[in-house]
């Protein structure tokens, strides 16, 4: 609890349910972006659900339009739920981010194509640089093992059937 002008106001912790979202092009160059308080964590679009009614594909496209500025209903952009999920720790240094005990978060996959040459926006406070890598070196660089496995998982999995319509960044 933290005091707000004498009364008390309850925290608010994050959702131990999260989405992966691997972009890549049809060559299967994936992009990568940097952690701006982590340096050393070069990782695919992540993030965990703003309330426990989003669904997984709703994150995916928000996160995707705030991390990286792109619309997944972009022309030639198609989001693939892989329909797989990876339970892991979470990190020592982010576990403050989260209820009291929770120490396991639940990642939903996603792939994002998009054409080459798509422009990406970063979120400054979020991430300060970004690449484009071939998926078995994108793989290599990806500091965590879970990101690193759907990096390996993208030629197999880049073909499943798209999500056609999918909602907005804004949920339109």
């Amino acid at each position: 609890m933290a005091a707000e002008q004498g009364r008390a106001v309850p925290r608010s912790y994050k959702i131990p349910e999260s989405v992966l979202v691997v972009i890549h092009t049809a060559a299967l160059d994936v992009l990568l972006i940097r952690r701006a308080d982590a340096p050393e964590f070069w990782q695919s679009v992540t993030g965990s659900k703003d309330h426990l009614h989003e669904s997984f594909e709703e994150a995916a496209v928000r996160e995707v339009w705030e991390e990286t500025g792109i619309d997944v209903r972009a022309p030639g952009c198609i989001l693939r739920d892989w329909h797989l999920e990876n339970i892991y720790g979470i990190y020592p240094q982010w576990l403050h981010r989260y209820a009291p005990g929770v120490c396991e978060n639940t990642e939903h996959l996603f792939s994002l194509q998009v054409p080459a040459g798509t422009p990406v926006v970063l979120n400054p406070r979020e991430h300060v640089d970004w690449k484009w890598l071939p998926w078995l070196d994108a793989a290599d660089a990806c500091y965590s093992p879970s990101n690193a496995e759907a990096c390996l998982w993208l030629p197999r999995l880049a073909e499943l059937p798209g999500a056609q319509g999918a909602p907005g960044p804004s949920g339109r």
